[in-house]
């Protein structure tokens, strides 16, 4: 083994200690090895990572960005060992902001969604696609920690979902309304489920029985989305599967000014409950919903006397 495979699999695992999970990374920079190697390459050249990075062609900016700043990232390290390790400047390849847009479902909108799904060839994968949907819309969950759940995170009982470490390795449990946990266990008890899931503990599995992979919900996301006649809002604003997660917060939020509550404190429950490591990204969930920006504003007002 060369060196620097070596050190790869020493950065690899130290990172992978403080909580970072590294897939895709892993991958983009067995590739760079690959490609140091090919190169002759003993030590770690800005050049050689710059001409990596912008390998691909006809793609956006910010990939061939994210691309350098992951090698950056294990050049550093390896550069404490060393010395002869080159680090790219931060400014080589600039990242640009352009976060999309979140893209708010409307009551109708999220019911045309399940209502799609019925389109599905397979019973099971309908069932599945609705309960998947549904769960989302419900509790906020990212994608990827639906697609891990296994039964017994499950509490019936106390109607509560555990979240076993998900970003950053962090671990919770979700409160959740009584409807939603019977929709999953009817999930769970359908005649058309998959004999063969008994040998996966995941709570959604394919019609094959295998637990549900992410390329597949996102493909099929799109596919309902056509198929419910949703368009994109504008060239940044499209129906995203991930959006499910800011309609809740939105949702969340409208519902506790609504009400009267303390949205300060109400943000704080919200924020814990996304999984959120920094109140920042609870804020920007909210910041694209003109009714809650408008809700916020007249509070504020009234708080003032009526001074604007």
């Amino acid at each position: 083994m060369s060196p620097l495979r070596q050190a790869l699999i020493d950065y690899l695992a130290v990172r992978r200690s403080l909580g970072f999970k590294l897939g895709r990374a892993e991958g983009l920079l067995l590739q760079f090895i690959n490609y140091a190697e090919e190169r002759g390459e003993q030590h770690l050249l800005t050049s050689t990572m710059l001409a990596w990075a912008t390998l691909p062609i006809n793609t956006h900016k910010n990939w061939l960005a994210k691309r350098l700043s992951i090698v950056r990232g294990f050049a550093s390290h390896l550069h404490t060992i060393d010395p002869a390790t080159e680090v790219p400047p931060t400014d080589l390849l600039p990242w640009q902001r352009c976060r999309a847009t979140p893209y708010l479902y409307s009551e109708d909108e999220l019911a045309a969604l399940v209502s799609a799904a019925s389109s599905l060839r397979k019973g099971y994968r309908v069932l599945t696609f609705q309960t998947l949907i549904g769960l989302l819309a419900a509790t906020g969950m990212r994608v990827g920690e639906a697609l891990a759940l296994d039964r017994k995170d499950i509490d019936v009982a106390q109607r509560v979902l555990t979240i076993r470490l998900s970003k950053f390795g962090k671990s919770r449990e979700l409160p959740v309304h009584r409807s939603t946990i019977e929709a999953l266990v009817r999930y769970l008890c359908h005649g058309d489920r998959p004999g063969t899931a008994t040998s996966t503990p995941a709570v959604f599995v394919s019609n094959t029985g295998t637990r549900l992979s992410y390329p597949n919900v996102q493909w099929t996301f799109q596919v309902l989305v056509r198929r419910a006649g949703l368009a994109r809002r504008s060239a940044a604003c499209r129906p995203r599967v991930h959006d499910l997660r800011h309609r809740f917060a939105v949702q969340t939020m409208l519902d506790a000014y609504r009400r009267g509550e303390d949205a300060e404190a109400r943000l704080t429950i919200l924020s814990t409950y996304l999984g959120h490591v920094n109140p920042k990204a609870t804020y920007w969930y909210l910041s694209a919903a003109p009714e809650l920006m408008q809700l916020a504003a007249d509070r504020l007002e009234s708080h003032l006397g009526g001074v604007s």
